[in-house]
């Protein structure tokens, strides 16, 4: 199995790039985000790899940072996910995105990937939602599974929500504020700091 390639990058195209190894060309698809990571044409390109072989073909999927391939790897265990979808899925959303989709539930983020339906985004988050958690994010910290039953926190996120902010960006804030003011967090002071955070 292939897992990196380390060589002259000397073709790029909106899904897929060709590195020369050795006098070699390899064609590897990748996402827009790890596409957009590499140096243009000719240059010297590292890739991590993951290879998929099928019964017609060998293909190589190509990431600029594990936790993209990790996160390829996890998608593509949903059924309805194949590697054109999580590369896709991939392209619109980061690693770190990805978590805070789907911890906060957010179906309407996740459908903004090409080939990502309701009925498939709601089997990603019903699928995903334990594991999502314990992904790595890029760099960035993970985001816990938000409190089943609702309460302060999701009368927060309704509130910001009627306000005009996204889901995927006001939970993991309303999260932090909810946490450090502890179990007498109340409603008002919770919206007052998450739009503080969030005007910033």
């Amino acid at each position: 199995m292939i897992a990196q390639l380390t060589g002259l990058l000397t073709q790029m195209d909106a899904d897929r790039c060709v590195i020369d190894v050795g006098g070699v060309g390899y064609l590897v698809q990748a996402s827009t985000r790890s596409l957009s990571s590499l140096p243009r044409p000719p240059e010297i390109a590292r890739v991590l790899v993951e290879t998929v072989v099928r019964e017609d073909a060998i293909l190589l999927y190509g990431f600029a940072e594990a936790a993209e391939r990790d996160w390829f790897r996890l998608l593509t265990t949903v059924q309805g996910v194949g590697a054109k979808v999580a590369l896709g899925i991939l392209s619109a959303l980061s690693a770190r995105e990805l978590i805070a989709i789907i911890a906060a539930g957010d179906r309407a983020s996740l459908t903004r990937a090409p080939g990502v339906g309701p009925r498939l985004a709601d089997r990603i988050l019903s699928e995903l939602k334990d594991k999502a958690g314990g992904m790595p994010s890029g760099g960035a910290p993970g985001i816990a599974a938000p409190v089943a039953g609702g309460g302060v926190e999701a009368d927060a996120l309704a509130a910001l929500a009627g306000l005009g902010f996204r889901r995927v960006e006001a939970h993991p804030v309303v999260q932090r504020i909810v946490q450090r003011l502890g179990d007498g967090a109340r409603l008002d002071a919770v919206i007052r700091d998450s739009l503080k955070e969030l005007a910033r």
